[in-house]
């Protein structure tokens, strides 16, 4: 019999599989009717169901989540099938709301029930079975076949990672070892684990993760433009249907969301809350909650990400007082093994899938790496790889005095500031936008003359420099409305690239935020330029004053770093650095005179 997955909307396994169902006693019956499946407690193998991974034996477990509330979450375990039924393994395990039979974000068009698919690239390129590895996926309440509200990595979606973890370290073919793996909300739940303190968790992987939840739909009171939509997508994943062979318990499960439907109105009005202080989002502020935290952690990073961006990267770094790895460098939202169609690694450094296992050998299993990795490897604007023992290294730190200014708040008198999709998107689904329009750098020539920003230049930088960790920026308003603040690397010619930007509401007065965190090479004789001014972006979804707001007082602080230091290390230049410049560079013509300098420290 053939089954065939009709389509596909994210990785997966090939799309025509063949499957022998199990009879009565285990035996492969291929013509009896209602196969039996890994939630009748046998594990059932590739050769018996090819949706299972090569090497692996899959089983379906539930158990309750640790907050008492009766939420029961569902798993998926993968087995190696070369090994005893309790021989012990030390366990991977990723805990999200991407785990459902049926498919990712959406249904996938399988004829038949099985593991998610969604790190198979990992669970095969790692060799994990044949390591002796068991991997698990846990859907979080609200998701897959767990029950429960989803909870957008609040109170009660930490209490279903602790629960998790606790039951991967607790079962009988368990060495009581937990490391966690995930990308984008799999890899925020990795954070999450980080912060709960546990002894049983020995390593968290986490890619492009979020780590501040408040960022993803907010930039200090300015909402983005998935503000709504990202909760609508997360409500449409939950509502997912479950496949027809799913169990009955299974199906029972999945369609909790269907009879509650609190928990999706919940979800939406929750999250359209802009008051950052509140109590709902300080419960979601990741970055904060890593204080003191241990577990050893590699990530990885975009700096110029066009989803979940470098905002808090830092904070969280500096809270978390464990063994740090990491990846940073120029790219967009991929996992650290993918490619393009030319075979071009999208993070530009090969070995991914290497380096992992070697940090899980040494923390799950006490395996002295036989390679010295760097901790950080991080690729700079110029697509230059350099090793480091942390991030950020910093030469020198200091703060300039930015010229005073007005500007009108009218949204820079376009509609570039709302997306015509309404930012529907979840962390899996963000559109390829490029951050900036042929208007928005249409725009950027004209404010040099206009009313909606004013610029402030350094002198020429007589020495390349890199900015590097979070610039932040500190100013009085005059009136209530928007600000942007972007920060544009200029050449001598007038060739201009926007690295960095972020906004905020003014409510009159003083008011500081930090811009994206960042890693940008400044070549000698080169300006930085410091644009603050109205939201002329697509990136937020302001709503304009149209007021005209007096800026004093105004000062930009400064991470940099000299490059005499520079320890090289492996690594191409990432595809998508040369799509980003190409949609953040213009021409300005009218380049007033430096009234700060560029500086390093010269020890």
């Amino acid at each position: 019999m053939n089954i065939r997955r009709k389509t596909s909307t994210a990785a997966a396994a090939g799309a025509l599989v063949t499957i022998a169902t199990l009879a009565a006693g285990g035996l492969p019956a291929a013509a009896q009717a209602g196969p039996a499946t890994a939630a009748a407690g046998v594990p059932v193998t590739h050769e018996e169901n090819p949706r299972v991974p090569e090497g692996a034996a899959w089983t379906e477990a539930y158990f309750p989540s640790s907050d008492g509330s009766g939420v029961e979450l569902h798993a998926d375990v993968l087995r190696p099938a070369h090994l005893p039924a309790k021989a012990k393994t030390p366990v991977i395990l990723s805990v999200g709301p991407y785990f459902a039979h049926a498919g990712q974000t959406g249904p996938e068009g399988w004829d038949r029930v099985g593991p998610s698919a969604r790190f198979q690239d990992f669970i095969d390129g790692a060799d994990l079975m044949a390591r002796g590895y068991t991997f698990v996926m846990v859907d979080l309440r609200g998701f897959g076949g767990s029950t429960g509200c989803l909870d957008w990595v609040g109170p009660g979606e930490q209490a279903d990672v602790r629960a998790a973890i606790d039951w991967a370290a607790g079962q009988p073919w368990s060495t009581g070892k937990v490391g966690m793996y995930g990308k984008s909300y799999d890899a925020v739940t990795g954070l999450v684990g980080n912060n709960l303190k546990m002894k049983s968790l020995k390593a968290v992987v986490a890619q492009e993760p979020v780590w501040n939840m408040y960022n993803y739909l907010f930039s200090n009171e300015v909402a983005r433009p998935n503000v709504t939509g990202t909760p609508d997508a997360y409500n449409s994943i939950a509502v997912m249907p479950p496949m027809g062979d799913d169990s009955d318990r299974y199906k029972a499960n999945a369609e909790y969301e269907e009879s509650h439907p609190e928990c999706l109105s919940d979800n939406l009005t929750n999250n359209n809350n802009p008051d950052l202080d509140s109590a709902y989002w300080r419960a979601r502020n990741l970055a904060a909650d890593a204080k003191g935290t241990s577990t050893p952690l590699f990530v990885t990073q975009g700096f110029i990400e066009n989803n979940t961006k470098p905002e808090d990267m830092d904070v969280y770094l500096a809270n978390h007082r464990g063994r740090e790895r990491g990846w940073l460098g120029q790219w967009e939202h991929v996992r650290g093994n993918e490619t393009d169609a030319n075979g071009r690694l999208l993070q530009g450094r090969a070995g991914w899938f290497d380096e992992v296992m070697r940090f899980y050998d040494q923390y799950l299993r006490g395996v002295k790496p036989s390679v010295t990795d760097p901790a950080f490897a991080i690729e700079d604007s110029l697509g230059h790889w350099r090793a480091q023992p942390t991030w950020p290294v910093t030469t020198t730190s200091y703060d300039s005095r930015l010229a005073s200014g007005q500007y009108v708040d009218n949204g820079g008198g376009s509609a570039v500031s709302t997306l015509a999709d309404n930012g529907r998107w979840d962390m899996e689904r963000a559109p390829q936008i490029e951050p900036l329009t042929d208007t928005e750098k249409n725009q950027a020539r004209l404010a040099e003359t206009t009313d909606t920003s004013f610029w402030t230049w350094s002198t020429p930088a007589s020495q390349t420099v890199r900015i590097t960790g979070t610039p932040k920026i500190r100013l009085n308003a005059s009136a209530s409305g928007n600000v942007m603040v972007r920060l544009w690397d200029v050449a001598p010619d007038g060739t201009a690239t926007m690295f960095d930007e972020n906004v905020a509401l003014l409510k009159g007065g003083s008011i500081s935020f930090d811009l994206k965190s960042a890693d940008w090479t400044i070549k000698q004789g080169h300006r930085l330029g410091v644009q603050i001014g109205t939201i002329d972006s697509r990136g937020w979804r302001d709503v304009p004053s149209n007021h005209t707001i007096k800026v004093s007082d105004a000062r930009l602080f400064l991470d940099v770093q000299a490059l005499r230091f520079d320890v090289p290390t492996q690594g191409d230049r990432s595809p998508y650095l040369d799509r980003y410049l190409a949609a953040n560079t213009t021409t300005l013509s009218d380049i007033g005179p430096g009234t700060f300098p560029l500086k390093v420290s010269k020890h």
